[in-house]
């Protein structure tokens, strides 16, 4: 696919084929939908990349993306002090404040560990969790990271770094997606599920 056009328009399939998740064939939709487009639909876009790098950083506690040095829930003071959730991402942060059970705070680590793309402890923000930590007020760390290889890695690393501390740590049940097909269910989330059981 690459190199098929010339100048310009190749660049930019380039461009926005090593952006995640876009494929050589959607890279060149889109550019070619760019070229297509009204000036002014071309003109908005770049301007909210430009603002987007201008206006925004990542709050200075949390890591959370921010305009402005602290993020929302960060300076919120009816969030709790005493629970922090750690995620991975900006957009678990999101997940998890849609469903309105949590009242505490969060730490984005920016990634999970990932020995096979080079990305070990050093390189996500734990130095900083752990510092929020030495605050006597928190009782319990909430280990939201992705049920795969990498956030359990992830989870676990943190869970032997934060046991010494006496705060509780715990790790989001996964089991079950509701309306799911127990036949259809993969061994590990089966088994998570009956850890993870409840009284009734």
């Amino acid at each position: 696919m690459s190199g098929m056009y010339e100048g310009a328009i190749q660049d930019l399939i380039d461009a926005l084929g090593r952006l995640p998740g876009i494929g050589p064939k959607s890279a060149q939709r889109i550019a070619f939908h760019i070229l297509q487009a009204e000036p002014e639909i071309a003109a908005a876009l770049v301007d909210s990349i430009r603002t987007v790098k201008e206006r925004v950083k990542f709050c200075t506690t949390c890591g959370n993306v921010s305009e402005e040095d602290m993020c929302r829930i960060c300076r919120d003071p009816r969030r709790e002090n005493t629970s922090i959730c750690v995620v991975e991402e900006s957009k678990d942060v999101i997940a998890i404040e849609r469903t309105r059970e949590f009242r505490g705070k969060y730490h984005v680590l920016g990634g999970a560990i990932s020995p096979i793309d080079g990305i070990g402890p050093e390189q996500l923000r734990i130095r900083e969790l752990m510092a929020r930590l030495s605050d006597p007020e928190i009782v319990e760390v909430i280990l939201a990271t992705d049920p795969n290889l990498e956030g359990e890695a992830t989870a676990t690393y943190l869970a032997r770094m934060i046991k010494p501390l006496d705060i509780k740590v715990s790790r989001l049940a996964s089991g079950l997606p509701v309306g799911g097909d127990l036949e259809y269910a993969d061994e590990v989330t089966l088994g998570r599920a009956f850890e993870g059981r409840r009284n009734v």
